[in-house]
């Protein structure tokens, strides 16, 4: 037999009833109430920071095409970012390997693209808190009571409770603390990415540069053995010359001063060439020992002749160093939201349901049943002055950002105007080295014409090549210089990731 239980409503003419549907619409507003707060979040909703509307980067604008040196003048295309992959401008396959070699096995890449996946997970991780938090309980316990702690004195009893339960509990955000936390995750997300597209483009700079410096060093060495040589070509002749009394001894001790000079240089230069050797090695994610150092000439190299110049308003969008501070900015935005949020009272729901018997047998019987309903609301009343402090510190740390974001926009646009200079003055330098090897080249052909006519001496021709030599070696260090400011120009645009697709790829689907 069972007995039908109803809910008794009061009549609605009754005072009763008026209560009762007065509080029903109370607690209807107040529901509905906080789920339309709920779509509101407390502080400043982050705004990208304005892009400088420059059109230049120098006082007075910037040059449109460099000196012409050697036949090869380097314009400036305004308006145009580089391509990703722009080392292939140098027309060099050994430049290209190493590049290919480094980005597949450098460790340093690598570990950006493990932080990236992780902040990434991070925050999936954090957006959990907006799905309901669902958790089950199966618990058996055997437990001795004692009736006197009620006031009975009935004898104590032992018995065994097994448990089976479910919950539900959802954090209703009404005042946005949760999304502004997620919101930080995100920008963190955008941090790492950009700090990960700055290990890519700072890994093929630094590559490309090293292997340039490489052929360098080894032209110079080369150019310096053979000035050596003739040195001591020169020193042999002017000694036979002070036994036969045509000369000084002090012009022998002159020439030998000289090429000491010489041969001092050669040692540093080697330690240099092994250096450049090693760091290249590790770029490539190797030991020296492994390494086999690529046999790039320095004549194996073009220079780029057309080269990219983005306006202000675009550099800010695509180097990665602006891009991490601007996202920094992002996360102390958030900050500001969440210290605001915590000023406010939280509110969950939770409700929970699940059987309990002395037995297991009885486990499902409709009479073991237990549920619970409710509604938590948590307000902070008095923290001494904890939260508002918190709150002000999270406005602090946005103003560092923002100083640290102008800061870092600052030094950028002043990297790339030092680079656009300093390619018109290589280019400079590089057409007056160049003119000096000529002149220095037609005189040694001059005397060696002489020399084979009878009017000039053998020691004579020694003094102008060893000239040509110098003049030579001044030429290659020119040459490497604007190769190496070449590259610092399409390192200080941003490497060229935003251009191209593949490079994205290569920065965020690596290693997946």
């Amino acid at each position: 037999m069972s007995t039908l239980v109803k809910k008794t409503v009061p009549p609605k003419n009754s005072a009763a009833f008026q209560g009762y549907r007065r509080g029903s619409a109370l607690l209807a507003s107040f529901v509905v109430s906080l789920f339309l707060l709920s779509g509101c979040a407390v502080g400043p909703d982050f705004v990208h920071p304005e892009a400088p509307k420059l059109t230049h980067y120098n006082h007075g604008g910037d040059t449109k095409e460099s000196v012409t040196a050697e036949g090869i003048s380097q314009g400036f295309e305004e308006g145009i970012g580089p391509v990703a992959n722009w080392w292939s401008l140098y027309k060099s396959k050994q430049l290209d390997a190493a590049v290919i070699q480094g980005l597949a096995d450098n460790p340093g890449l690598k570990a950006a693209q493990a932080s990236l996946r992780q902040s990434q997970e991070n925050l999936r991780a954090g957006s959990g808190i907006f799905y309901p938090q669902l958790s089950a309980t199966f618990a058996e316990n055997r437990e001795r009571n004692s009736p006197a702690s009620i006031g009975s004195s009935a004898p104590a009893s032992i018995f065994n409770i097994t448990t089976l339960s479910s919950s539900v509990s959802y954090a209703l955000d009404v005042f946005g603390g949760q999304r502004r936390t997620v919101e930080g995750l995100a920008a963190q997300v955008d941090q790492q990415r950009a700090l990960t597209l700055g290990s890519y483009m700072m890994l093929t700079g630094n590559i490309v540069n090293t292997s340039i410096a490489i052929a360098a060093y080894r032209a110079e060495i080369d150019e310096f053995e053979q000035l050596i040589a003739l040195e001591r070509d020169q020193i042999s002749i002017a000694e036979k010359q002070f036994k036969a009394g045509l000369t000084a001894y002090g012009a022998v001790l002159a020439l030998r001063n000289q090429l000491h000079a010489l041969e001092a240089t050669l040692p540093p230069l080697r330690q240099k060439l092994s250096q450049a050797e090693h760091l290249l090695a590790t770029l490539e994610g190797k030991t020296p020992a492994e390494f086999q150092p690529p046999t790039l000439q320095l004549t194996d190299i073009s220079l780029p002749r057309q080269l990219p110049l983005s306006l202000p308003s675009e550099l800010v969008r695509q180097r990665p160093d602006i891009l991490a501070a601007e996202a920094q900015l992002h996360a102390a935005s958030a900050g500001i939201g969440v210290a605001t949020a915590a000023l406010f009272p939280s509110v969950t729901l939770n409700g929970s349901y699940g059987q309990s018997s002395q037995t297991m047998n009885n486990l499902l019987n409709s009479g073991s049943n237990v549920w619970g309903i409710g509604a938590s609301v948590t307000a902070p009343i008095f923290k001494g002055g904890t939260l508002l402090s918190q709150r002000r510190a999270a406005i602090g740390a946005y103003q560092q950002s923002f100083a640290s974001y102008k800061q870092t926009v600052l030094a950028a646009f002043a990297q790339v105007a030092d680079i656009v200079r300093a390619l018109e003055h290589d280019a400079q330098l590089t057409q007056t080295e160049a003119q000096a090897v000529k002149d220095a080249e037609l005189s040694l052909n001059l005397l060696k014409s002489n020399y084979q006519a009878g009017t000039a001496n053998y020691l004579q021709v020694m003094v102008t090549d060893i000239q040509y030599r110098q003049a030579k070696i001044g030429y290659l260090q020119a040459e490497a210089q604007q190769l190496q400011d070449t590259t610092a120009l399409f390192v200080a645009l941003g490497g060229g990731w935003a251009n191209d697709l593949k490079a994205k790829e290569e920065v965020y689907l690596h290693n997946k």
